[in-house]
């Protein structure tokens, strides 16, 4: 049995069909949803890009411990779990930030193929390539950072000639390449790290343009500055920017679609898992912010798609409303593969939900940005604690209140008392 594992990064779970997304066009997802497991309440526990790679790989709650950093030595990873049970293993990703000195993500992983060029990469840096940001920017007035780090990416691209080259493409052809030498086709693990839908916000033509209004005269800002909504963006080039986005999840979509038709074609399909999820999703103005600028742990953000096809059918076309996070994928992929399960393993398995075994794993869904805020969550009602000085604490009633608008924390004091306690008391015993 193998295991491919397809993340695309900044994805909200909102913006496909297979959650209800009427007019954003993601067949090939939908179809893999219908042969699936679809986990309707699946959460990220620790944000952003690079925590939650460090959750995939160790299986382990990192929000209470560690932020935005390497791989320490100590820990025990997936692909080191695998590598001496008689699994072959690759990783291809154009994530830039695994791919930084010390960060150690290529560990375990017989093999690895980084993909250079995403976002502000320092990949090409021939300063005589003249590329034109301003075409794609709107400053602030007190930014820097942003522009430098576009100019960046537009160097990185500008030899781009089309679709193909877009950097999702160049992940799935490049698992797809690795798939083909293999010459054993069993027994492996795929991991395939897409850093797209991930900003800058720039699908190809006709992508660029399949969900944007006509009549629109603004400039395509790809990628904004991250922060608030209000004095920065008109409410017409927030309205476009959410279009972009729209636009490259249609492309990912494509490309995942690429490479599923490959593998049925190459005949592994049948004795493969596949998973597809992300590692969180993306703020637009919903609560006055653009980008991962804030610690703001609303659903936009924090809640993920997560589809798992089993190959023998288990949990096919069902969907689920358990709490699951993402330290359940580790746990999940060494019991559908049989290697057992490492000690200090924080995540469980899914597959007794896909198999109807149990209901749940958890009451409750924990998350947090390290040292900013933290959230628990049940099926009624969230509470987010803030680490930082001046922010409040907030409570929504996710029944009454599911776009979480209301903070009802002066309101509801007994109950945002009983879900603090419960946060502090699972971060006091986790080990």
């Amino acid at each position: 049995m193998n295991v491919i594992m397809i993340i695309n990064d900044s994805m909200r779970q909102d913006h496909l069909g297979c959650y209800g997304n009427s007019w954003i066009k993601t067949p090939n997802l939908d179809k893999l949803a219908r042969e699936s497991a679809v986990f309707d309440c699946a959460y990220s526990e620790g944000l952003p890009t690079v925590p939650t790679r460090t959750t995939f790989f160790t299986g382990r709650f990192t929000f209470p411990f560690r932020g935005w950093q390497r791989l320490e030595p100590t820990d025990l990873l997936l692909a080191e779990t695998l590598w001496n049970r008689g699994f072959q293993s690759a990783m291809v990703t154009d994530v830039y930030h695994l791919h930084k000195p010390t960060m150690a993500f290529e560990r375990g992983f017989d093999y690895t193929k980084h993909i250079r060029g995403h976002e502000g990469d320092p990949y090409v840096v021939d300063p005589n390539i003249s590329v034109d940001v301003d075409t794609y920017y709107k400053g602030d007035g007190k930014d820097t950072s942003v522009k430098a780090q576009l100019t960046q990416y537009l160097r990185n691209i500008h030899h781009w000639k089309g679709e193909d080259d877009t950097f999702v493409a160049q992940v799935m052809k490049e698992g797809l390449s690795w798939l083909e030498k293999l010459k054993r086709k069993d027994n492996f693990m795929l991991w395939l790290d897409c850093f797209d839908p991930h900003e800058p916000w720039d699908p190809p033509s006709p992508y660029n343009r399949m969900y944007t209004d006509p009549n629109y005269q603004g400039k395509d800002i790809i990628h904004p500055i991250p922060g608030r909504v209000e004095g920065y963006l008109t409410p017409e080039e927030l309205h476009h920017i959410k279009k972009l986005y729209a636009g490259k999840v249609t492309l990912c979509d494509r490309w995942v679609g690429f490479f599923l038709d490959e593998i049925r074609r190459m005949g592994l399909y049948d004795n493969t898992m596949v998973i597809h999820t992300s590692d969180h999703g993306e703020p637009f103005g919903e609560h006055g912010y653009i980008k991962k600028a804030e610690p703001g742990l609303y659903d936009e953000l924090v809640r993920i798609p997560l589809i798992i096809r089993h190959p023998q059918g288990v949990g096919a076309g069902k969907r689920f409303g358990a709490l699951v996070e993402t330290p359940e994928i580790f746990a999940t992929i060494v019991d559908f593969l049989k290697t057992g399960k490492p000690p200090r393993i924080h995540g469980e398995s899914l597959l007794p939900i896909m198999a109807g075994q149990t209901e749940k794993i958890r009451d409750y869904a924990y998350m947090g940005y390290f040292k900013r805020t933290w959230r628990v969550s049940d099926k009624n009602w969230s509470f987010v604690l803030s680490l930082e000085k001046g922010r409040p604490n907030e409570l929504y009633n996710l029944q009454e209140d599911s776009e979480e608008k209301k903070n009802l924390i002066e309101e509801e004091k007994q109950k945002a008392m009983e879900l603090e306690l419960e946060l502090r008391r699972f971060v006091a015993n986790l080990r």
